[in-house]
């Protein structure tokens, strides 16, 4: 590593500071950063999803690829290493060594390291210096310690814009309903966050994967810049590189002059006596200063000038610290309450409250207890009896079972709608196509299933048009249960004749229902 390359400008700085200059570091390189995070995490996002659809469970999908996020991490840490140097690598040699470069960490950052909340941190000091077993972690305790604190609240303020931009990206198409519209959509929005179809779960995977491609590599660039920051602060990398600059110009500038100068002189002066090859000291001559061996040009340098200023005003060379505290004129004489004065009388009140008052509250609780006794004893004596008791006749009534289905539910249904129960008349249709589904479907619902349960089991149902009635049924249902909107007699009518044909119910009963409320 050559620190002489580096593009950024080194110099001590606060952890916030350190912060932005990662992500100012991740701005620049975007487009390098970005094209190999997508051509990594955009498969492997394909692929899992694919795979876990299959499985009927796509959410899995999404917590796959959040804990798989340190593997992904070495893309932008490979890109930001090398850039900070001014050799920003391509998209194919990112790739190529996202095969080896850092393998050997990530069986521990899948593990028990997965949820630390300085992983943006350790992630550079274990993947760029090499180190292993107590070596690494001897190091991480000298870079990322101190910063503990620092890491954690960058991590969960990353996490929090994580969730904002979640909700952020679902919620903003409400913003192009019309406000008349607003309250049916937004009833008929969380109806189908409850069902979670197929298609909205790949939806949410959609999103949480474009808003982690979006942070995730600013949140590893934050990582990079307070390591960088704490390399320089311990390191002192700032007055290294003044250091090899000025080798470097004297290499350069100095030492061939002289060499140059010399031989010139050696040149025209030919050999020389002895006696005038050593002149006498002068003791009134004073030593040659460094401007005048090397000349002015050549050893002024600013940029040193200005190193060596901030490091002498650093605290930590020089620790001085001016400390003003309040003292008494008189120490030797502790202040006294005067025999006689006007307030002696408050400070003995004071004093016998603070010895006695805690007792006298005491003694008033105590008092207050027994006195009340007999109400709370009575009450825990009875509480402590209570599960003994038989059941009243409301409890018993509360838990006794459902009455059984009517023979001929489309019948029954339809004479309830017309004598005006239609919220009944759509609670036995509910039901009813709630035990056929499970019939049919071969499924046991638990007891207290909610719509989205029934909505689940109701995929295993053999034919798609089955699959679509119940679905209407059970929107029909939540939209007058929840959102007090009830169907037209004409939709209920042909709800129901769906529901004769796909769960084989009796259709004369309906008929004949019909024509009566016709009649």
């Amino acid at each position: 590593m050559k620190i002489e390359d580096l593009t950024v400008v080194l110099r001590p700085r606060n952890p916030w500071e350190a912060v932005e200059l990662g992500m100012a570091l991740t701005r620049r390189h975007l487009g390098a950063v970005l094209r190999p995070w997508l051509a990594l995490t955009l498969p492997v996002f394909v692929l899992l999803n694919v795979v876990f659809a299959w499985l009927d469970a796509a959410w899995l999908a999404a917590v796959a690829m959040w804990w798989l996020k340190p593997v992904f991490d070495r893309v932008p840490m490979f890109v930001l290493s090398r850039a900070v140097f001014g050799q920003a690598p391509g998209t194919a040699a990112t790739l190529r060594a996202q095969w080896r470069w850092g393998m050997r960490w990530m069986p521990g950052y899948l593990t028990w390291r997965r949820p630390s909340p300085w992983r943006a941190m350790n992630l550079p000091v274990d993947l760029l210096e090499g180190g292993s077993g107590a070596e690494a972690r001897t190091r991480r305790g000298a870079l990322v310690a101190p910063l503990y604190g620092v890491g954690a609240l960058v991590t969960s303020v990353f996490s929090m814009f994580e969730m904002i931009g979640m909700f952020g990206l679902m919620t903003v198409a409400l913003l192009f309903v019309p406000q008349e519209a607003a309250e049916e959509v937004t009833v008929r929005a969380w109806n189908v966050a409850l069902q979670q179809p197929l298609w909205l779960q790949l939806v949410f995977n959609v999103l949480g994967w474009a808003v982690v491609t979006f942070l995730e590599p600013f949140y590893i660039g934050a990582g990079f810049g307070l390591y960088l920051n704490r390399r320089t602060q311990i390191e002192c990398w700032d007055i290294e590189m003044v250091l090899r600059r000025l080798r470097a110009r004297l290499t350069q500038v100095a030492a061939p002059a002289l060499l140059l100068v010399a031989s010139g002189l050696a040149l025209l002066a030919g050999p020389v006596p002895a006696a005038q090859a050593a002149p006498k000291a002068n003791p009134n001559r004073e030593q040659p200063t460094l401007q005048e061996v090397f000349g002015k040009q050549a050893v002024r340098d600013e940029g040193w000038e200005q190193a060596v200023k901030r490091a002498y005003e650093d605290p930590k060379v020089r620790p001085r610290q001016v400390v003003t505290r309040w003292v008494p004129r008189n120490p030797d004489e502790p202040a006294k309450l005067k025999e006689g004065s006007d307030w002696k009388w408050l400070a003995t009140l004071f004093a016998l409250v603070g010895e006695y008052g805690l007792w006298a509250v005491l003694g008033l609780l105590v008092l207050a207890l027994l006195w009340t006794s007999p109400r709370w004893v009575r009450w825990m004596r009875d509480t402590a009896s209570r599960e003994g008791r038989e059941l009243t006749p409301v409890t018993v009534e509360a838990a006794a079972p459902l009455e059984p289905l009517p023979h001929d539910v489309p019948a029954t249904a339809m004479r309830l709608w017309r004598e005006g129960h239609q919220r009944d008349a759509l609670a036995l249709v509910y039901r009813a196509s709630v035990e056929d589904m499970a019939r049919l479907a071969n499924v046991v619902l638990v007891p207290g299933a909610t719509e989205a349960h029934t909505l689940r089991a109701s995929r295993k149902l053999p034919r798609a048009e089955d699959r679509d009635v119940f679905a209407r049924t059970v929107r029909t249902w939540q939209y007058a249960a929840y959102a007090h909107g009830l169907p037209s007699t004409q939709d209920f009518e042909a709800l129901l004749r769906a529901l004769v044909q796909a769960f084989g119910w009796p259709r004369a009963g309906l008929d004949r229902a019909v024509a009566e409320g016709a009649a």
